[in-house]
């Protein structure tokens, strides 16, 4: 009895958390159930409608297409971020050679580069390679600037695991790539997983390269396409909110599925005592 009182003010603790947490998808939700007219008449009721024309209408206006090119350029980019990653911090971490603390400072130096300092860069290299306005202008930055913390993480995360395995490989005749195929790959998952929904979340939301480098609606990823619901002297409230409800779904869906392994990634990659 004495330990079940102990945990109530856990409990408490999270649901409070809970009600501010969910709070904002739920009001969410309910407005995009709305029309306008009834959106205006009482904008803090909860579920008091169910129209779904909103979601009919986010969809001729484009939505479809803003999908699809966050989809396309989120999940190339992920993948290439990760297979880059994966192969720099298995020398990084378990590998001796003369500069290795000086590259592993070298790419964990590039999470403190601000990325409003690169813009006229970037843009100015995108134009004169000519992918200036299309959805491949995205992929560049998108992957430089998810390296340094996928590195990070995975390098941290490898340096966790026990050098016997290692050895035991190469006695077996494992070369330095069968040994991180077959023996770190496998049990990388839980940082994989902690990359992915990272940078997945983080590009997914991603608005200033996008509002930088993509101009023609052909080519918007959807945070920036998002920018259609709002009229020159009003906004589509309800509409709006249809829209970041569809467009959330995808990484609640995610995390939902993957927090497990993240919360193994994030402890398996933390310094050791």
């Amino acid at each position: 009895m004495t330990a079940t009182l102990k945990r109530v003010p856990l409990y408490v603790l999270a649901v409070v958390l809970l009600v501010f947490t969910g709070f904002p998808f739920l009001y969410m939700l309910s407005t995009a159930l709305k029309n306008q007219s009834e959106f205006f008449e009482a904008p803090f009721s909860f579920f008091t409608s169910f129209n779904l024309e909103n979601f009919t209408t986010v969809f001729q206006m484009g939505l479809s297409r803003y999908f699809f090119n966050s989809i396309l350029i989120t999940v190339l980019a992920v993948g290439i971020v990760m297979f880059i990653a994966s192969l720099a911090s298995y020398p990084l971490s378990r590998m001796k050679f003369k500069f290795n603390r000086v590259l592993f400072l070298i790419f964990i130096s590039g999470m403190m580069l601000p990325i409003h300092a690169t813009l006229i860069p970037i843009f100015k290299l995108t134009e004169n390679i000519g992918l200036y306005d299309t959805l491949w202008a995205l992929l560049g930055p998108y992957i430089a600037f998810s390296l340094p913390i996928s590195i990070f993480i995975l390098t941290q995360f490898m340096q966790e695991i026990p050098k016997s395995l290692e050895e035991a490989a190469k006695m077996d005749g494992c070369t330095h790539f069968g040994v991180f195929w077959r023996v770190i790959l496998p049990m990388l998952t839980p940082a994989l997983m902690t990359v992915l929904i990272y940078n997945f979340i983080h590009l997914w939301n991603e608005f200033i390269f996008a509002l930088v480098l993509i101009s023609s609606p052909e080519s918007m990823t959807l945070p920036l396409g998002l920018q259609d619901f709002r009229g020159e002297f009003s906004v589509n409230i309800p509409g709006l909110m249809a829209a970041l409800t569809l467009a959330s779904l995808p990484i609640l869906m995610i995390y939902l599925f993957s927090q497990e392994k993240v919360v193994k990634g994030l402890a398996g990659g933390a310094v050791k005592e």
